[in-house]
């Protein structure tokens, strides 16, 4: 398999999730804003919707959309990263996937854009941290989003922590739940891995 990724971006998370998994794959580093890989190649060709992450499968099909590819993963490794298919747990790690994807992930984004007035990243961070409320309180007395089995939520989760607070420069001070549980992903080897090879941590 091959991931085609941008360092730091969402993709983090099917990065963590190959790692956490065990399986080969192929690590090919995209540019966003020119739309380009690192040899010259127009990555619009190989993903017309221009966004990572995007895994290219040994069968020559692309899959696309950061909740799917984890699943997928997951599905493929069989290491409990995920829960078997059409069991309630299942349904719960949908549940959680969306909420990130859909709450976070798709608030947090347009705060990157530097044409972005104020005002409008003002709102988003209102609407994010409304959103970081709750998960202080689901998250207590968890070690994972699913209790305490680390699961494909977690990875994607985890790079949206990383967001708010490593880029975005978000205060969760007051949020103890929420810190401890970025801080014990942060310390899994395999997501020091993941980021020492987007260049995020430098090599110990």
């Amino acid at each position: 398999m091959k991931l085609y990724y941008s360092p730091g971006a969402c993709s983090l998370s099917p990065h963590i999730a190959l790692l956490e998994a065990g399986l080969p794959y192929d690590l090919v580093k995209v540019d966003l804003r020119a739309k380009k890989l690192e040899n010259g190649d127009d990555f619009l060709k190989v993903n017309p919707k221009g966004q990572v992450p995007a895994l290219a499968l040994d069968s020559g099909e692309l899959v696309t959309e950061g909740p799917i590819i984890v699943q997928m993963i997951a599905d493929k490794a069989g290491k409990n990263l995920a829960p078997p298919r059409d069991s309630d747990e299942r349904y719960k790690l949908l549940e959680w996937l969306n909420y990130i994807t859909t709450e976070l992930h798709k608030n947090l984004g347009p705060m990157f854009s530097p044409a972005l007035a104020d005002d409008a990243k003002a709102f988003f961070k209102d609407r994010v941290m409304s959103k970081f409320n709750y998960l202080e309180t689901a998250l207590a007395g968890r070690d994972y989003v699913m209790g305490k089995q680390f699961t494909v939520a977690d990875g994607y989760l985890f790079t949206m922590l990383m967001w708010a607070t490593d880029r975005l420069k978000f205060d969760l001070s007051a949020m103890p739940n929420l810190l401890a549980y970025k801080a014990r992903i942060a310390a899994r080897p395999k997501v020091q891995e993941a980021m020492t090879k987007e260049g995020l941590l430098k090599a110990a």
